[in-house]
């Protein structure tokens, strides 16, 4: 007895519609990963060549030109800066922040955050702005 199907199942199947949500989907995370990134504090950054202009750290210091520090946006005194980045990066599975300064911000004061950063054993990247 040979018993043979008659109706075989088709494995082949279209990928257009799969490849139209997949390119769908790159283009909202490329535009809203661009988005993401935008600080609220008015830093005039420094002019640099930029390797690797998006790495993503979870937490921003910025330093603007009279010496004032944020931290995400918030205003931090000098001498609290110190517990609310340790406290910031402790739960935080990248151990590394931005440092963005004002061009015409101090080096002390850039160099304090990055003492900070060298005490706790914390990796930094200094954020700058492309040349044009």
């Amino acid at each position: 007895m040979n018993f043979k199907r008659r109706n075989k199942a088709n494995p082949d199947f279209s990928l257009a519609a799969m490849v139209d949500v997949i390119l769908l989907l790159l283009i909202f995370f490329m535009v809203t990963s661009s988005v993401a990134n935008q600080s609220a504090i008015d830093v005039k950054l420094p002019k640099g060549d930029v390797q690797n202009p998006n790495i993503p750290n979870e937490m921003v210091v910025s330093i603007k030109e009279d010496g004032t520090y944020f931290v995400d946006d918030q205003p931090v005194k000098k001498e609290d800066l110190e517990s609310v980045v340790v406290k910031n990066m402790q739960n935080a599975k990248n151990k590394s922040f931005t440092i963005r300064a004002d061009k015409n911000s101090l080096h002390k004061d850039v160099v304090f955050v990055m003492e900070i950063a060298e005490k706790h054993k914390l990796n930094i990247a200094i954020a700058t702005s492309r040349e044009e």
